[in-house]
């Protein structure tokens, strides 16, 4: 009885840890080196110097169009930030943060007399929200579960990220297609 309650235990502490490890995939391809994000496009790039190495749909803010100025206002923030932490177990499945509110942002905040808001992160996108609605999120970035374990994999804290209200023209980014290595 006890060889069988021990292979038991052993069995279920070998399904248990398989089950965390689904959503923490490795990367061994070139560097991120910049994030591109386009709101008007509802794109986001992972680039590697002029090289996209992949591209998603995202969803942002519930009241996407301009920067976000106040806590509650539902705007995605426009400019250059960096990512500054990692949260693996974020109620959005797995999430990477914006560095969001810069000191100017404070700064201009205050003068206005309002919170800027925070916690700005790249994230999944729960099952409540998979209805097919783009534009949900209190200011973040969303992308599919599944693209948010390739994401977390391929981009490290301390890669800048530029946030864009649209695509300028002409575009100068090549090899527009396809991944260059997969997250495992």
């Amino acid at each position: 009885m006890a060889g069988f309650l021990r292979v038991f235990l052993m069995l279920a502490l070998a399904l248990g840890l398989s089950g965390c490890a689904g959503k923490f995939r490795t990367y061994d391809g070139p560097e991120v080196t910049r994030i591109l994000v386009f709101k008007e496009e509802r794109r986001m790039y992972l680039m590697h110097h002029d090289t996209v190495l992949r591209d998603f749909d995202i969803g942002l803010g519930f009241e996407p169009v301009g920067h976000k100025q106040r806590r509650g206002d539902g705007r995605t923030p426009e400019g250059d930030y960096f990512i500054d932490r990692r949260n693996p177990n974020s109620q959005f499945h797995l999430s990477i943060g914006i560095s969001y509110p810069e000191p100017h942002e404070k700064m201009a905040a205050s003068e206005a007399g309002v919170d800027p808001g925070g916690d700005i992160f790249i994230h999944g996108r729960p099952p409540e929200y998979r209805d097919g609605t783009r534009d949900w999120t209190a200011g973040c970035i969303a992308v599919t579960d599944r693209e948010m374990e390739d994401i977390y994999a391929m981009v490290k804290n301390g890669t800048r990220i530029s946030i864009y209200p649209r695509k300028p023209v002409p575009v100068t980014m090549s090899a527009m297609s396809g991944p260059v290595a997969a997250p495992r």
